[in-house]
């Protein structure tokens, strides 16, 4: 029971630990999106000016969001994987077992946010003319 009990408490630390790094991770996800995007705005308007069309600006702009996102989620997921099998194996002495589905349904999540934030960060850009937005910075 005491065991059982120290297994809890440790449990929950790692729990919290995990909850508060997502919630950073989001955070800096957001942050990195609300940074770039005047770095993103130049680059439409260059492409706009040299002549691409608001639908391939637009899927340029998703693709990268998308790296952008799987890039984040996957680099989180491998490390906290990483770090769970190394607990497990050298520090508990268990075998490791995956969390698979819940990974799975964190990387669609945080890739669908960042697409979603991505296009609401640079809306303004897609459909006015590139004049337009040079006038009014």
């Amino acid at each position: 029971a005491t065991l059982e009990e120290i297994l809890g408490k440790i449990s929950f630390v790692i729990q919290f630990m995990a909850f508060f790094s997502i919630a950073t991770g989001i955070l800096v996800l957001i942050s990195s999106l609300i940074i770039s995007k005047y770095q993103r705005m130049r680059e439409s308007i260059l492409l706009r000016t040299l002549g691409a069309s608001s639908a391939i600006v637009s899927k340029i702009n998703t693709l990268e969001y998308f790296f952008l996102g799987s890039l984040a989620s996957l680099s989180g997921i491998v490390l906290s994987f990483g770090a769970t099998w190394l607990l497990s194996e050298f520090v508990f002495n268990l075998p490791f077992r995956g969390a698979w589905l819940e990974a799975l349904i964190l990387y669609a999540s945080i890739t669908i946010l960042t697409i979603v934030l991505g296009w609401l960060n640079g809306r303004k850009i897609i459909n006015q003319p590139p004049m337009e937005i040079l006038r009014g910075n």
